[in-house]
């Protein structure tokens, strides 16, 4: 265990009442941002964006499944890959379960990734996941929504982030990406309303939420123990 400043209860107290000033104006300016997440002009897709489920081909107004607003995980899973990523495993850990009371909502939380639809279907499986998970690798979605980036994409100006790639990236094309995009559909038309990405999503991650508020944070200088769930050696 790392050394700490140890101190009374008193000056504990003094000092938690301090951070909770701080905490209580973080979450006004959370309050905020909601609200002007909210006010983003909505732009229409104009692509026939196609994807494979497990019952076949669908475009992108099938995949809100009779509700208005759809929310999509960029799942990091690579057509190549053997299993999705560890860090995206975790986090769909925290949201598998949600997605039932968000359909109650009016809103479909689906996950996208560019691997073939069997080996989504195999890995959901494995990790015993309910969500929606399709999968866009004979369209552009995920090139377009700067999540997947191969020589020809970046030779045509991708960006992540709203900003152009990181020439750090280059030397390790194709790269997968990971980030959280809205959708609304109104009639006929579906809207993009939002998109996030890296620290943009910290949020979705309940794990770290939890870890925050753990004694040593999410000590990310050693994340050796972290794998996904099933591959954790018994106690």
């Amino acid at each position: 265990m790392p050394r700490h400043t140890v101190g009374t209860r008193d000056e504990w107290l003094a000092a938690r009442k301090d951070l909770l000033k701080a905490e209580k104006e973080h979450t006004r300016q959370s309050d905020e941002l909601a609200r002007r997440r909210l006010e983003l002009p909505w732009v229409a897709i104009e692509k026939d964006y196609r994807f494979d489920t497990e019952n076949g081909e669908v475009r992108l107004a099938d995949l809100f499944a009779g509700n208005s607003q759809l929310l999509i995980y960029h799942f990091m899973f690579g057509p190549d890959w053997g299993a999705g990523c560890p860090v995206c495993s975790a986090v769909a850990d925290g949201f598998d379960g949600i997605a039932i009371h968000l359909a109650h909502h009016d809103v479909t939380l689906t996950a996208v990734s560019r691997a073939p639809i069997e080996k989504l279907t195999a890995y959901r499986q494995r990790m015993g996941w309910s969500f929606p998970w399709v999968s866009s690798s004979r369209s552009d979605f995920n090139f377009d929504f700067g999540v997947s980036f191969t020589e020809d994409s970046v030779s045509g100006g991708a960006e992540h982030n709203f900003r152009p790639l990181d020439a750090a990236l280059l030397d390790h094309l194709p790269v997968e990406g990971h980030g959280v995009s809205a959708f609304a559909l109104d009639e006929d038309a579906v809207f993009h309303t939002y998109s996030a990405y890296t620290r943009g999503t910290d949020v979705l991650f309940s794990m770290w939420q939890w870890l925050d508020r753990a004694p040593l944070g999410r000590n990310l200088g050693d994340l050796s123990w972290f794998h996904r769930h099933d591959e954790y050696a018994p106690d």
